[in-house]
């Protein structure tokens, strides 16, 4: 399956405690389980104002559906 990576502006997350960043984290979570199987998270990565997060999914729209049901 394709990996793609999602860049999401979250100004001063460089700056987000541990709790914080796995707050959004658990979101991100919940949501992969309500959709299924054929998306996984595989790692992150955190800037000043910005993280990237690594996906598996089989396609584009899989991925988008997750940032809509995640609130993005």
């Amino acid at each position: 399956m394709p990996k793609f990576v999602i860049e999401r502006n979250i100004p001063g997350a460089g700056k987000l405690t541990p709790e914080q960043l796995n707050g959004i984290s658990q979101k991100s979570c919940v949501v992969i389980h309500q959709i299924g199987p054929q998306i996984q998270w595989v790692e992150s990565f955190v800037t000043d104002d910005k993280i990237y997060c690594i996906y598996i999914a089989p396609d584009e729209e899989t991925v988008r559906e997750h940032a809509k049901l995640c609130g993005e």
